[in-house]
C-alpha cells in the first residue's frame, strides 16, 4: 500500500498527471476488497489494481476521461451476470472512486533574454512550473533569473528529449531570432502543447512561417502558433511585454 502513495508523490514531483482510483465499497463476491487502489497515468499505463477484467477496463477508461476534464467520479459496477450492464460474473457489486491529480501546468520560456527574464519573473506568481531554455548556458542561471525557475540550457531542438511536451505545457517563444526558431521549432511541433506563441513582428512571423513550410512542417501544426504573441496593450518595456504575453497565456489556460 505504501508503494502506491510513493508512486503518487513521484508523479506529482515530476509534473505528471495521474488518476487515483480506490474501491470504496463492495457487496457480495468481488475480485478486490474495499480499499484496493490503482493509479492510471495519462498514457493509459497503470500501477496497482481495482479488480482486473471489466471493472478495471472501465475504470481505466473513466480515469483517462477524468484526466481530460479534471473532474472526479464515483462509478458503480455490477458483477451479476444476470444484469444487463454487468461487467463480470462474480455476482457482487463494486463502487470505485476516481480522483484526478492534475499536474501543475508548465510555462516553457524559449529564450533567456530581457523579455524571457520578465516572463519568468511574473509567471512564478501565476502557479506555473516555470522552465527557461536557451542554448546560451551562461544566461540560464539563478543569478540572472532568480526564484523558483528550472533551466534547460540546450538547443531548442533537444528540448523534447528533456521535457514531455503535452497539453499541460504552455510555450512562450521569445528567442533572439527567426533562425533560432527554425532550427528548433520542427522538433517541438512534433508534439501538441496547450499553447505556443512566438514574439516578433508580422514580417518576422511571415519569414518563420515560410521557413517552417519549407522544412516540411505540416500547415495544421504551424497553425498552432500564435504570432505575434501577446494581447495588444501598446507594450514597450520587457515587463509590459511579459504582462501582455502572460495575459494571453492565462486566457488560453482558462479557456
Amino acid at each position: 500500500m505504501t508503494e502506491i502513495f510513493e508512486k503518487l508523490i513521484e508523479a506529482s514531483s515530476h509534473g505528471k498527471a495521474v488518476c487515483f482510483c480506490v474501491v470504496i465499497e463492495t457487496n457480495g463476491a468481488v475480485p478486490r476488497h474495499a480499499g484496493s487502489k490503482m493509479l492510471v497515468y495519462s498514457d493509459g499505463t497503470t500501477f496497482g489494481s481495482v479488480g482486473g477484467g471489466g471493472v478495471e477496463d472501465q475504470t481505466i477508461a473513466a480515469a483517462l476521461n477524468s484526466l481530460k476534464n479534471g473532474k472526479p467520479q464515483i462509478l458503480h459496477y455490477s458483477l451479476n451476470a444476470r444484469e444487463k450492464n454487468a461487467v463480470g460474473i462474480c455476482g457482487g457489486d463494486v463502487t470505485v472512486y476516481i480522483e484526478p491529480q492534475m499536474a501543475q501546468p508548465v510555462l516553457l520560456v524559449l529564450g533567456a533574454g530581457h523579455v524571457g527574464k520578465s516572463v519568468a519573473k511574473f509567471a512564478q506568481l501565476l502557479d506555473f512550473r516555470v522552465i527557461v531554455s536557451d542554448d546560451r548556458a551562461e544566461l540560464c542561471t539563478s543569478g540572472l533569473i532568480p526564484g523558483n525557475v528550472e533551466f534547460l540550457p540546450v538547443p531548442m531542438r533537444e528540448i523534447p528529449n528533456h521535457l514531455e511536451i503535452n497539453e499541460q505545457v504552455y510555450i512562450v517563444g521569445v528567442s533572439r531570432g527567426s533562425d533560432v526558431d527554425l532550427a528548433g521549432l520542427p522538433a517541438i511541433l512534433e508534439y501538441k502543447p496547450a499553447y505556443i506563441g512566438l514574439i516578433g513582428s508580422l514580417k518576422r512571423w511571415a519569414a518563420t512561417k515560410k521557413g517552417l513550410k519549407d522544412l516540411g512542417v505540416p500547415e495544421d501544426r504551424i497553425a498552432w502558433i500564435k504570432s505575434p504573441i501577446g494581447i495588444d496593450i501598446e507594450a514597450e518595456t520587457p515587463d509590459e511585454i511579459a504582462i501582455s504575453i502572460l495575459a494571453e497565456v492565462i486566457q488560453a489556460r482558462n479557456a
